[in-house]
């Protein structure tokens, strides 16, 4: 029905956060200083896992992967919005805009099923202590890994198809700083009604399974730490959870905001849901390695000794 060539072959303009062009180079400060924060936290946290042996468990390789795929989610989105903020209205291919948000929600739906395998390996860990190492072989684990990867791929590839197939023959302007599906399909002159389903349905439920999932893993953990004898053993069991909870909730609770405000938020206002959805971009990625360095004593001992080499001898 379409020439798809001929529709699909111009560039994308992305035109930031509408009704605040003027603020766009104070905007760009504290995102830019945020993104960098991102980038150092999650870069240190790698190396440490990367070069301390007592770091190479099951939980601290789901850690450095929550952290890769944090990097991702930041730099697809991040740079892109800064060249914006800084020189104004910005050029994106076709292609390039497809890449973008491929990449974002990929990312997104990874976080998710990554903090669902943390929380099943906080459960073996706490429930099933003596067969922790039996469980959660070598083995297992990268199996846990291509098979949460595939899944995320296989859920949000369709969305990229779903886009690709649209004829775009009206504006190219797209009213934010980076490409995501339902914006971008919007755009187009066709009906779009199989993009918004499957746009919202398919990844709201995967990501619903996993709280549901991460929910029944963490009551199985308290029902286990309140039957523990000692309450130094209650605290310690506690205490190695508090910080993948704070980054389930940093995680889960702007990202159902930011999903059901862009469906169902027809009242907000669209700065606010551009400016919230971009701090959702780079916000988490920021202060997960944060919480984790601070409430994880085996990393903080390992940040203190490389960032203060001398005052630890």
């Amino acid at each position: 029905m379409y020439n798809l060539s001929s529709y699909n072959t111009g560039d994308f303009t992305l035109l930031g956060i509408p009704g605040l062009e003027q603020y766009h180079v104070w905007i760009s400060i504290p995102f830019c200083f945020i993104y960098l924060v991102a980038i150092v936290g999650n870069s240190i946290l790698l190396y440490l896992i990367a070069v301390e042996r007592s770091l190479h468990a099951p939980m601290f390789f789901f850690l450095s992967m929550l952290a890769i795929t944090d990097v991702i989610l930041s730099t697809t989105c991040v740079p892109k919005s800064l060249t914006v903020f800084w020189l104004g209205p910005q050029k994106i291919s076709f292609p390039g805009c497809l890449t973008q948000l491929f990449f974002l929600h990929y990312s997104f739906v990874l976080d998710s099923a990554i903090l669902l395998a943390m929380a099943f390996d906080r459960y073996v860990a706490i429930c099933f202590p003596l067969r922790y190492t039996a469980i959660l072989t070598s083995r297992t684990t990268v199996k846990i890994v291509v098979g949460i990867s595939f899944r995320s791929f296989c859920i949000f590839a369709p969305c990229v198809f779903l886009v690709n197939r649209l004829p775009f023959c009206g504006t190219r302007i797209i009213p934010h700083t980076y490409c995501e599906h339902i914006g971008v399909a919007r755009l187009a002159c066709a009906d779009i009604s199989i993009n918004i389903w499957y746009g919202f349905c398919v990844p709201i439920m995967t990501v619903i399974s996993d709280v549901i999932l991460i929910a029944v893993s963490y009551t199985l953990i308290l029902c286990a730490v309140f039957r523990l004898p000692s309450q130094d053993a209650r605290q310690k069991a506690l205490g190695t959870c508090g910080s993948h909870v704070c980054v389930i909730l940093m995680f889960y609770i702007p990202a159902f905001f930011s999903i059901l405000a862009h469906r169902f938020g027809h009242n907000v206002p669209r700065t606010f849901h551009i400016l919230f959805a971009n701090l959702y971009v780079v916000m988490p990625p920021a202060l997960n390695p944060i919480v984790y360095g601070v409430k994880t004593k085996s990393i903080w001992d390992k940040v203190v000794l490389l960032l203060f080499p001398r005052g630890t001898q």
